[in-house]
């Protein structure tokens, strides 16, 4: 002990630490200043106190800081806090919510109270901040209040104590002084240089704080507290939990935002301490972004998700209804600032090396003033969405994956009792405990993260912020720059502005991955605010796809509309279904939007375009089936349709889909029929090797699953061409489709009730979603709709392949039998029938022609050419409506792949003339209409 502090802490009592002692000084000399006033001394009297007063204010002040800066110089009581530790622990027990029993501070001679603290804080910064010794002071104590062990409690916010909210109240105590902010800010600790993204958020000051949440990974106590046995538990008993939980995070994330906004508020420096903060939270988290991720090398969810939080609430006062703030976002921010890093970011729709050079063309002179507040935390919230809040999401998304392959691993296990009373039953039975464990662990894992995720408060904040920033892109590339007043006009100018195209494409991503999310599980938090801009984002892209380079985001569009059409829950009106029908740009621009998508994802350029198409266009049939019963889309199909060339690929990649998927889902049924028909006869299969009973199993769950994929994808095809055929005909007469649709009917009809048909007599068919009896309306529908074109029936006798009279007739009586078509559909049926028996009559009387030159045949169709051209490059010959069909999926030569159009082919005059003689020199005139009455064949569906 030095020997100058002797005569002082002889009056310090033994039970007192030095600072309780000092305190206790500072709080009576308070007391006895306010008394002073009130006595009524004469004036010199009082001045000669005061003077007193200021002097013992300092010397109590000097010896608190000479303290607090080495409290093993002074003797203390056993089993006390000393020094900064002990201010730290006063600080925390100022807050109502940190005592464990009454709440509040205790009135106490020796201890600070809640009106004691700014003052006698005041004090220290008068005293030591003139000297620069403050940080000497109280850097310590923050240091201490911001480390304190309830921020590392496992029970986290859930606590009992809740001294957690103790730590946040001596912290807004602190910054509430100019001084003592700056010193935060100014601290190596506030934002350390050496710290890597797994420890910044421990060795920063405000880590601790910011890493409060309920993700179970983080937090796994309060995950098996609250939510443990979640299937066991009353969902009330759940959501009581979680809104618990909720509230608790409401109020520590507003403290958070405020003691951020406090600091922001003091001066540029504490506002440029505070972005370069979350600036160095995005440039540690890169790695965040990745498809596989250690955990223990990046921030938390728990971190990352406050972080979040904490600037969408600093963006919300520009996000006005009225977007008068909008235009002062800098749109050239990227090449203004370093505070965020593309140089590893995929753009938009723009090279490496484009971007490169846009950066340097807009690249602010010396001299020039920054980006504005706002733009910062525009970008800097679209950066932590990315890496952070985003990442979460898929975690979370994740979490249902591995909770399916764990319900289906226990399941085969479970399936499979052959180990039952044999030597690995313990084995086996303790898999099965150790599954159903991952299985509870699992569900907790997703009722805590849930509980933050699904929190309406978050993810009213989060919609808005999507809502602007979807308005934001929209008005990016509206030539006009004024969407949404007036809305922007599609499809947007073919030239992409190369400022958009040097957008991160993480933008564009995050933007349509959170309404995904949305639209997904929490739609309904759309229904007040944020529908309108979910459906003008979906179009404007949609119609406008060369405005986005990455396939899969263009198909993740229409999968928002996909699932924006589904009721919630099953209950009431979906999320979009009314808006599509009333709104004027769904009304004017869904249509094509559909069918432009349509035709474009069949060839995408990416490695899986072969399935991915399919989904789109499930998605797009389902969404059109949303639709149909509105007249104004059905015209709007019709207008549309007048563009032949483009609505006939459309068309004719309708028909591709129906052929593939029809095949291949009825190709796995009656394989699945197969499997099943064996394993019934249980003997017989018991009696087979465990070898072939295992690999038969596995094979039924594949064929499982791709019948049951390929059966619905199937049935959206087909819904989607018969209610096309009902509205529009031509189209589907062309040449290049006709003959193609009826061969294309015909075989299905034959799989559906022909010989084949009795393959598909699988069990559980609902669980295949396969309803063969609806599927054979459809179809005969299909027929119905195309009854009266002559083409069509010319296609339908034509087809040599699959088109039987009896098939008909067995359709015909199945649908009869089942009230699947009206009586007068049926005779419909039968009166297209006749028509095509006598057209397949005159057909084969043109094919009495005798032996054809091969000169005159189609290389690929081997049919009399009707209208020959010549291939540019290769120089083969072939008929129009062969290449054309042929160019509708795929726009390469079929002989040597060189790129192709149907403006390139050159007609054969010459050669067409040859043919036309030849026809008419061969042609047989006993057709089918000389013939009597009584010889056409008749149709029977009774």
């Amino acid at each position: 002990m030095d020997e100058d502090y002797g005569p002082f802490l002889q009056h310090v009592p033994r039970d007192l630490t030095v600072f309780e002692y000092l305190v206790g000084c500072w709080k009576r000399l308070e007391i006895a200043k306010i008394a002073l006033t009130k006595k009524g001394y004469a004036p010199a009297d009082l001045q000669q106190a005061h003077e007193l007063e200021e002097k013992m204010h300092h010397l109590i002040i000097s010896y608190v800081g000479i303290y607090l800066t080495n409290p093993d110089a002074f003797p203390a009581p056993t089993g006390k806090d000393l020094g900064p530790a002990e201010f730290a622990s006063q600080l925390v027990a100022l807050s109502s919510f940190a005592s464990p029993l009454y709440g509040g501070s205790l009135p106490s001679p020796s201890k600070l109270a809640d009106a004691d603290i700014a003052p006698f804080l005041a004090a220290l910064v008068a005293r030591f901040e003139p000297d620069g010794e403050l940080a000497d002071v109280l850097l310590p104590v923050a240091t201490h209040l911001l480390h304190h062990p309830a921020l590392s409690d496992p029970a986290g916010i859930s606590a009992g104590d809740s001294q957690w909210r103790g730590v946040l109240s001596g912290l807004e105590a602190l910054i509430s002084h100019r001084s003592i902010a700056h010193m935060l800010v100014r601290a190596d600790a506030w934002a350390p240089a050496d710290a890597g993204a797994p420890d910044f958020e421990k060795r920063s000051l405000m880590g601790g704080l910011l890493r409060l949440n309920v993700f179970a990974l983080d937090w796994p106590m309060i995950a098996k507290t609250y939510f443990a046995d979640v299937e066991g538990r009353p969902a009330q008993d759940l959501e009581s939990s979680r809104n618990s939980l909720r509230g608790t995070l409401k109020s520590l994330q507003a403290s958070l935002f405020q003691i951020f906004n406090t600091l922001i508020r003091v001066d540029a420096e504490c506002r440029e301490a505070v972005l370069a903060y979350f600036s160095r939270v995005v440039a540690l988290n890169t790695k965040r972004a990745g498809m596989q991720v250690d955990p223990n090398t990046v921030a938390s969810d728990s971190f990352m998700t406050n972080v979040h939080a904490i600037l969408l609430r600093f963006a919300e006062p520009f996000m006005d209804a009225q977007y008068t703030k909008i235009d002062r976002i800098d749109r050239h921010y990227y090449a203004h600032t370093t505070r965020i890093d593309l140089k590893d970011e995929t753009r938009v729709n723009a090279t490496s090396e484009e971007a490169t050079s846009w950066a340097a063309a807009h690249r602010l002179p010396d001299g020039a003033p920054p980006p504005n507040f706002i733009s910062d935390i525009f970008y800097l919230t679209l950066a932590t969405n990315h890496y952070g809040f985003q990442k979460t999401i898929q975690s979370f998304d994740e979490l249902s994956k591995q909770l399916d392959d764990a319900k289906k691993h226990l399941e085969r296990i479970n399936g499979d009792q052959s180990w039952v009373g044999g030597p690995f039953q313990a084995r086996m039975e303790a898999a099965i405990k150790q599954v159903k464990d991952e299985i509870l662990g699992i569900q907790s894992q997703q009722a805590a993260a849930s509980t933050q995720l699904y929190d309406p408060e978050l993810l009213f904040r989060h919609n808005s912020f999507n809502s602007f920033v979807t308005t934001w892109l929209i008005r990016f590339v509206d030539p006009k720059k004024s969407h949404p007043r007036p809305f922007a006009e599609l499809p947007l100018p073919k030239e992409v502005p190369i400022d958009f195209r040097v957008l991160p494409e993480y933008i564009l991503e995050d933007t349509i991955d959170h309404y995904v999310f949305v639209v997904r599980h929490v739609p309904n938090t759309l229904e007040l605010a944020g529908r309108e801009e979910l459906l003008l984002f979906t179009l404007t892209f949609l119609t406008s796809t060369w405005y986005i380079k990455n396939p899969f985001l263009k198909n993740k569009i229409v999968e928002i509309l996909f699932f924006a059409c589904f009721s919630y829950r099953g209950e009431g009106p979906s999320l979009l279904g009314n808006m599509l029908n009333t709104h004027t740009v769904a009304l004017k621009y869904l249509m094509k939007a559909l069918m432009h998508f349509y035709i474009e994802v069949e060839q995408t350029g990416a490695s899986s375009q072969f399935y991915d198409k399919f989904n789109a266009r499930r998605n797009i049939a389902y969404v059109l089936k949303i639709v149909w019963s509105n007249a104004d889309h059905r015209q709007a199909l019709k207008v549309e349709a007048q563009d032949i060339e483009k609505f006939v690929r459309f068309v004719n990649l309708m028909i591709n889909d129906v052929t593939y998927l029809m095949d291949e889902s009825l190709s796995d049924l009656a394989q699945i029929y197969t499997i099943q028909l064996e394993m019934e006869d249980t003997a017989a299969w018991n009696a087979k090797p465990q070898q072939h009973r295992r690999e038969q199993e596995g094979n039924l769950r594949n064929l499982e699953r791709q019948a049951t994929g390929y059966t619905q994808l199937g049935k959206s095809t087909v819904d989607l061409l018969k209610i096309f055929t009902a509205e529009t005909k031509a189209p589907f007469m062309m040449p290049e489709i006709v003959d193609r649709l009826a061969a294309m009917l015909d075989y299905n009809l034959d799989a559906l009730v022909g010989p084949k048909c009795q393959d598909l007599r699988v069990k559980n068919k609902e669980k295949y979603h396969f309803n063969p009896r609806q599927l054979l309306s459809d179809i005969v529908q299909v027929y119905l709709n195309l009854s009266d074109q002559g083409d069509f029936a010319r296609a339908v006798a034509a087809d040599g392949r699959s088109y039987r009279k009896e098939l008909f007739e067995k359709a015909a009586s199945i649908v009869a039998k089942n009230g699947l078509k009206s009586p007068n559909e049926i005779e419909q049926l039968r009166l297209f029938v006749v028509k095509v028996e006598e057209t397949k009559a005159t057909l084969e009387a043109e094919e009495e022609l005798g032996e054809v030159p091969d000169e005159f045949l189609d290389p690929l169709m081997f049919t009399v050419m009707r209208d020959p051209v010549i291939l540019p490059t290769s120089r083969a010959i072939l008929d129009r409506s062969t290449i054309k069909s042929h160019l509708l999926s795929d726009s390469k030569d079929p002989f040597n792949r060189a790129p192709l159009a149907i403006e390139d082919v050159i007609p054969n005059p010459e050669l067409k003339e040859r043919i036309q003689a030849f026809l008419a020199e061969r042609r047989n005139k006993n057709t089918a209409f000389d013939k009597p009455e009584e010889d056409v064949v008749k149709m029977d569906v009774d």
